[in-house]
């Protein structure tokens, strides 16, 4: 049947086998001879310590809070070709040379294939045990007659439950997969890394209970033809969310960006339409460049943005219209963030208008400028966080001058130059 006879759904019916229901059966009999826990004051309940392990990465230890902590499901995701097999293959090998006993599951690939692609990233290791399955009921036979250390699954979609009659990547499939994988992670102590898909949208493929039921969620971020990418943190039961991992793509694999300062702008080739400032990825401030066409358009005016909402970016120009009386509906207008970096932050509004405003007048800004504020709906430029960080970063660089909200608080080399209002800001931005 299709639809439940009872609550209407459709799709809502699972088949299930003679085994599978003398094993939920069987479960459920177990269950309920058990006792019930009981409830405790928070106050008489012990703290719970981690200990944690270096996973050979300084970034992805950054990411994780500090290491990797045993008993842990961790989700990684990205698009592909972004780097999430090779990072894997990186930990995994620097572990294995650690004296730990590894696992690495691939559905995707061949022994040989890995193989080939760890003499490239220097992973072999003796230590490394390597298993082209796809069945789950394999895989758990391997962890109990061997004992691991860390496991590895290649990818979470590629996995079938013989227990659940669906094709593997189904929904079904994917949410009893996981939830054996946490069991079994939470049982033996043993931390668990899940590469999983995504979808067009850029979302992990899949139930969204995936997510909920992990420990952890990292996402993959930057261009695939770039040599970047960022490992950002979505969720962490056992750290900040808000740091960000920045690696380096090379032919041996990925390493840790020894020094990002001068990565997303050339001093040397600002022109019109490109402006400086400075956002924060975790607790590290980046100094990047925002580059804006704004072109005469022949038809319907274009609103387009690379690594920037372009919902607020409509936003900005409405407010460049009303205020400064910019006939921009008229006009196409593109916004790029260089270097692949995706802009989560309102500190960034400032530098937009600034690059808009240089596009549309073609004259070029000054190259020891940069422009820090959120800009409001009533055109007010309002104060951002961190930013005497920000600061030492743009004097560390070099910059000189530095178009802001309001004043510091702490006394700084940079020339500090207030705009209150977008008003203003003509003001100030050519200086």
């Amino acid at each position: 049947m299709g639809k439940c006879p009872n609550c209407g759904e459709w799709d809502s019916l699972l088949e299930l086998s003679g085994e599978q229901i003398a094993f939920l059966e069987k479960t459920t009999k177990s269950s309920a001879k058990s006792s019930p826990a009981k409830a405790l004051p928070i106050t008489e309940v012990g703290e719970e310590n981690f200990t944690r392990f270096s996973s050979g990465s300084r970034e992805l230890d950054l990411v994780l809070g500090g290491g990797i902590v045993p008993g842990s499901l961790t989700l990684i995701g990205g698009s592909p070709g972004i780097g999430k097999s090779t990072l894997l293959l990186k930990v995994t090998g620097n572990l294995a040379r650690s004296g730990q006993k590894i696992l690495y599951v691939s559905g995707e690939e061949s022994a040989g294939q890995i193989k080939l692609r760890a003499n490239r990233l220097d992973a072999n290791h003796e230590r490394l045990y390597l298993l082209s399955e796809i069945s789950l009921e394999s895989v758990l036979q391997e962890l109990d007659r061997r004992e691991y250390d860390f496991l590895v699954i290649d990818s979470i979609q590629t996995l079938y439950s013989e227990e659940t009659p669906s094709a593997p990547g189904s929904v079904t499939q994917v949410r009893t997969i996981t939830f054996e994988l946490m069991r079994y992670a939470k049982s033996r102590q043993l931390p668990i890394f899940i590469i999983g898909h995504i979808t067009k949208e850029g979302s992990i493929a899949g139930p969204r209970v995936l997510e909920h039921m992990v420990d952890t969620v990292l996402y993959f971020e930057g261009d695939s033809n770039s040599e970047l990418r960022l490992l950002r943190g979505f969720k962490n039961r056992f750290g900040s969310t808000n740091e960000v991992g920045i690696f380096e793509m090379h032919r041996d694999g990925l390493r840790d960006a020894v020094s990002f300062a001068g990565r997303f702008f050339d001093k040397e080739k600002l022109q019109a339409g490109s402006a400086l400032t400075v956002i924060m990825e975790g607790s590290r401030p980046i100094v990047i460049e925002i580059q804006a066409l704004v072109a005469e358009s022949y038809g319907h005016p274009r609103r387009s943005s690379t690594g920037y909402d372009n919902n607020r970016l409509t936003m900005l120009l409405a407010l460049l219209e009303k205020k400064l009386d910019l006939p921009l509906g008229t006009y196409d207008v593109f916004i790029n963030v260089s270097g692949g970096i995706r802009i989560t932050e309102p500190a960034a509004d400032l530098a937009v208008i600034a690059a808009i405003l240089s596009s549309y007048r073609d004259r070029e800004l000054s190259a020891h400028t940069l422009f820090l504020g959120e800009v409001s709906l009533t055109g007010e430029i309002r104060e951002i966080p961190a930013l005497q960080q920000r600061l030492r970063e743009i004097q560390t660089q070099g910059f000189e001058k530095v178009v802001l909200p309001a004043k510091p608080l702490e006394p700084t080399e940079v020339k500090c130059y207030v705009a209150e209002e977008v008003g203003k800001i003509v003001e100030w931005i050519f200086v």
